[in-house]
C-alpha cells in the first residue's frame, strides 16, 4: 500500500471512530433512554470530550501508516501515541466513574428525616472510595506512561532489586499521607464522622462540608472554614452532635431572683413551643437547675429541634421569649443583688459609699436592714 492511501485509511478509520461516539452520545441522550434512563443523558454529557479523544488516539494509532515514516520519526509517533492512549483512556475511566456515581450521590444528598443519616453514611464512603480509585487509576496509568521510557524501565528493575531498602524509605517520607488516607478509611467505614454532620471541635461549633483523604473542612457557624488534617480526628476527642440521629436537644438558662413564679414560666414556655414551627414536639422541659450564693436561682429549659440549626433558633426564640415575659409581667423577679450594711452614723454612709453609692440613715447602733440594687 502507498503512503498516500496509508493517510487515506488513517483518516477514514479516525472518521469512523468519530461518528461511531457521536452515535453512542446521541443515543444515550435520547429522549427514549433519557426516560428509561434519567442518568445516561448526563453521562453522554460527561464523558463526550475523553470518549472522542480515546476514539482519536485509538484508531490513529491502529492505522498509523508507520511505513510511511522513517525510523526515527517512526519510533517517536509510536511512543507519543502509546502516551496519548494512555492518558486518554486514564481521563475515560475516570469521566466513567464519576458518571455513573454522580446520579446516586445526588439522591443520597435530597434525603431527609429519619433516613438522612444512613444516606450521609452512605454519601460519605461512596466519595471517599471514589477518590481513592481515582488516586489509584492515577498513580497506574502514571506508572505505565514512565513505564514506556527505556531508561525509567531499568530504574525501575534496579528499584525492585533494592525493594527492602526503597520502601523503607518512602514508607517514612510518605507517613503523614499515608496515615490521613487510613484514618480517611478509617472514619469513614466506623460510622465516626459523615458529612454534613454537626461538630464541635477545638471548641468551634461547625458543620462537616468536605471530607478528603488528606484533609477536613468544617464550616463554622460564622462562614470561617476550619481545615484539619483528618488523622485529627482519629487521635483527638471531638464532639459530633448528629452521631446517631439529626435530632438535637437545646437548653436555655436563666438567673433569675428567688421570687420568679416558676409553674407559670413552665406554662408560658409550653405555650410559645406549641406555637413555633422550630420545635419537632418531642421534648420540653423547665426545671430549677441550682440556687446561686449571690441570691439568685438558675432555671433551665430544654427543648428539641429536628436539627442543630432549627435548635439554634429555636434557644434564641425561647430565651427572647422567657427574658421579655418575666420583665413585662414579673419585674420584681429580675436579677438583684442583697447586701447588709453594718455600721453608725457617718461610718455607715461612707461604707454605703464605698459599696455601690448606697446610703443608710443615721440611727442606732443596730444592723441597717438589706438594702436592694
Amino acid at each position: 500500500m502507498s503512503a498516500f492511501w496509508g493517510w487515506i485509511v488513517l483518516a477514514a478509520t479516525v472518521a469512523m471512530a468519530v461518528i461511531v461516539v457521536e452515535g453512542a452520545r446521541r443515543l444515550l441522550a435520547g429522549r427514549r433512554l433519557s426516560a428509561r434512563w434519567p442518568g445516561a443523558g448526563e453521562a453522554a454529557r460527561h464523558c463526550t470530550a475523553p470518549a472522542f479523544t480515546f476514539a482519536v488516539v485509538i484508531s490513529a494509532s491502529a492505522a498509523m501508516p508507520y511505513h510511511a515514516l522513517n525510523g526515527a520519526a517512526e519510533d517517536a509517533v509510536r511512543h507519543l501515541l502509546k502516551i496519548a492512549a494512555i492518558g486518554a483512556t486514564t481521563w475515560l475511566v475516570l469521566r466513567i466513574t464519576y458518571a455513573l456515581t454522580e446520579p446516586a450521590l445526588a439522591r443520597l444528598t435530597r434525603i431527609e428525616g429519619e433516613r438522612n443519616r444512613r444516606a450521609r453514611k452512605a454519601r460519605t464512603q461512596m466519595l471517599l472510595l471514589r477518590r481513592i480509585a481515582a488516586a489509584v487509576v492515577v498513580v497506574v496509568a502514571v506508572g505505565a506512561a514512565l513505564f514506556t521510557f527505556p531508561a525509567v524501565r531499568t530504574l525501575g528493575a534496579g528499584m525492585l532489586a533494592s525493594a527492602g531498602v526503597a520502601g523503607l524509605v518512602v514508607g517514612i517520607a510518605a507517613r503523614p499521607a499515608l496515615g490521613n488516607l487510613f484514618a480517611g478509611l478509617q472514619i469513614a467505614f466506623s460510622d465516626a464522622l459523615r458529612l454534613d454532620d454537626v461538630v464541635v471541635v477545638q471548641g468551634q461549633w461547625g458543620r462537616i462540608e468536605e471530607l478528603t483523604l488528606s484533609y477536613v473542612v468544617v464550616c463554622l457557624w460564622d462562614d470561617r472554614r476550619l481545615i484539619l488534617p483528618v488523622s485529627y480526628f482519629t487521635e483527638q476527642p471531638f464532639e459530633n452532635w448528629t452521631r446517631h440521629s439529626s435530632r438535637v436537644v437545646g437548653s436555655v438558662t436563666l438567673h433569675v431572683d428567688w421570687t420568679v413564679p416558676v409553674e407559670e414560666l413552665r406554662t408560658e414556655l409550653y405555650k410559645m413551643l406549641r406555637d413555633n414551627p422550630l420545635w419537632d414536639r418531642r421534648e420540653w422541659i423547665l426545671q430549677v437547675t441550682d440556687v446561686l450564693p449571690n441570691g439568685l436561682v438558675q432555671l433551665r429549659a430544654l427543648m428539641s429541634a429536628a436539627d442543630s440549626a432549627s435548635a439554634w433558633d429555636l434557644r434564641c426564640d425561647a430565651r427572647e421569649h422567657l427574658v421579655a415575659y418575666v420583665r413585662e409581667h414579673h419585674p420584681d423577679a429580675l436579677p438583684r443583688f442583697r447586701a447588709e450594711l453594718a455600721g453608725t452614723g457617718a461610718a455607715a454612709g461612707a461604707d454605703a459609699d464605698a459599696a455601690g453609692g448606697l446610703t443608710a440613715a443615721p440611727g442606732p447602733q443596730a444592723a441597717q436592714p438589706p438594702a436592694y440594687t
